[in-house]
């Protein structure tokens, strides 16, 4: 289904009701369908056309959202640019992905604008000197009659990934492949059209935009956008705009929490009973964690979801009556609409006990990276993708990430996972936050180092980690060297950036 169509199809049926909520503003589906399509207006009157990229990069606003629907009726494909980009980075953006024509928040424009001097903006939101309101164009405007192209298989968006182990690649979907997630992801979580979702993560990234967003218009339910995540701000928001579903990493639960610890908030203070899907990703959750939440949100409807940008993201689900027996687990099976295999290095599927490198495919993968076929032809084998991510699958059919087939360190001929080592590491006294990555060494191939934030800031030695890790893990896994950092370079999905690290030490 064209993605200007799921648009079209809810505004016909739900009319009246809130398509977006920002503030105390509500857009109705019938007036953002208008809008929509007056921004296409503006958009073909900037030189946009069939096949043109047109950048977007704001905060969670209805400007994005009228942007993103007016560049697909304009027959142009969205590329989501990330807010907290500096100006070197934009311009990479824009370079990289061909955009011919930007949205940008007002309050972001003296950065987008240096990026990129001569390009063409548009802002919204608030104004910025020398740059035509995008807002005002689009009331402005004569809205166009319908889509002016509808093929289904025209690249919709170019979205750049996480960038963990390198710089972002950008993702080529198309609206066949977007357009199959909402009936997906509904079927395995159980959206309905009366769903309010509280939209706090950034807009721009995949699942937000992809699996939210895009999931909510297609059923005709109602998207509430929080501006800018605030950990404060998310109990009196669900509260206040009655959220039925909620989605972001671990730490942005564990933030209010933190704060209620430290008696800047209180839970009882806030209703939070119309919730009955707090969704995350990004990082699973160990047992301790998972009961720390269920008691402090009075709910036992935590689901984890597990996926990647190449494949909309889709992936797997753990569900609410597993999250205590199988903590830490991303779910046993995947997603409805994905298949999964767990591979060994020789290509052949591994069972229970065994490790392996997580394998998807389903209607959601992306058509290959841009401008890259020699990344293409490494994650695509036929018509399956390979995320890269060593799992772990129990004697139940569970799988349990161990790590980034990347970020797997080789000491004298013996695989470290990395993640078995933090996991073990965070349950030390003094540690807030911890990484483990490996350094090159003339010797062994490569060495342990553990990136440590302390909670009281100062140094943690090497023979206190030793020490704490002795029995516990196989000596050839321990840290040969301890770095006491301030905090951990993370992406917006709260992944850390290893390869960031790497090059610090």
């Amino acid at each position: 289904m064209h993605l200007t169509a799921t648009l079209e199809r809810s505004a016909r049926l739900n009319p009246t009701k809130a398509a977006v909520v920002h503030g105390e503003d509500e857009i109705t589906y019938s007036e953002l369908l208008d809008r929509a399509r007056r921004a296409a207006s503006v958009l073909i009157g900037a030189g946009v056309g069939p096949g043109d990229r047109v950048a977007v990069m704001t905060y969670n606003t209805p400007g994005f959202v009228v942007a993103a629907f007016g560049a697909w009726f304009a027959g142009a494909a969205l590329v989501p640019v990330n807010h907290k980009f500096a100006a070197p980075e934009v311009a990479y953006a824009l370079e990289h992905s061909g955009a011919v024509v930007g949205v940008v928040s007002g309050s972001l424009a003296e950065t987008a604008v240096a990026g990129a001097p001569g390009f063409r903006w548009f802002t919204t939101e608030s104004a910025h000197d020398g740059l035509p309101d995008f807002d005002e164009s689009v009331r402005a405007a004569a809205p166009v009659p319908g889509a002016v192209d509808s093929d289904l298989d025209a690249v919709a968006q170019v979205l750049y990934t996480s960038g963990t182990t390198s710089s972002p690649k950008g993702c080529l979907h198309t609206h066949r492949t977007l357009s199959g997630l909402a009936p997906a992801l509904a079927a395995t979580l159980g959206f309905t059209q009366d769903e309010r979702f509280l939209l706090a993560m950034p807009i721009w990234h995949a699942a937000p935009l992809n699996d939210w967003l895009l999931t909510m218009i297609a059923l005709g339910a109602t998207t509430v956008l929080m501006r800018e995540f605030h950990p404060a701000e998310l109990l009196p928001a669900v509260e206040r705009y009655r959220i039925t579903a909620f989605f972001g990493s671990p730490i942005a639960y564990l933030l209010p929490v933190q704060l209620a610890d430290a008696g800047a908030l209180d839970f009882a203070d806030h209703d939070l009973s119309t919730v009955s899907k707090w969704l995350y990703g990004g990082a699973s959750l160990g047992e301790a964690t998972a009961r720390r939440l269920v008691a402090a949100y009075s709910s036992d409807r935590f689901f984890q979801v597990y996926g990647m940008s190449e494949m909309g993201p889709s992936g797997t689900a753990l569900y609410p009556h597993e999250q205590l027996a199988k903590a830490g687990s991303i779910g046993r099976g995947p997603m409805v609409g994905v298949d999964l295999r767990l591979v060994d290095a020789d290509g052949r599927d591994v069972g229970p006990g065994d490790t392996g490198e997580i394998w998807l495919r389903g209607d959601t993968r992306m058509i290959g990276y841009l401008n890259n076929e020699t990344a293409t032809a490494d994650c695509f084998v036929g018509d399956w993708f390979r995320t890269g991510d060593v799992a772990r699958m129990d004697r139940d059919g569970y799988l349990y990430i161990v790590d980034r087939l990347k970020d797997v360190i080789i000491v004298g001929g013996e695989n470290v996972h990395s993640q078995e080592v933090e996991e073990v590491l965070r349950a030390h006294p003094r540690l807030a936050d911890v990484a483990v990555i490996g350094r090159p060494h003339p010797e062994w191939g490569e060495t342990v180092v553990a990136m440590c934030v302390t909670v009281d800031g100062t140094e943690l030695t090497l023979d206190e980690v030793r020490e704490f890790l002795d029995d516990k893990l196989a000596r050839y896994k321990l840290p040969r060297e301890v770095v006491t950092v301030e905090t951990l370079p993370r992406n917006p999905s709260g992944k850390i950036l290893k390869h960031v690290l790497r090059g610090q030490v």
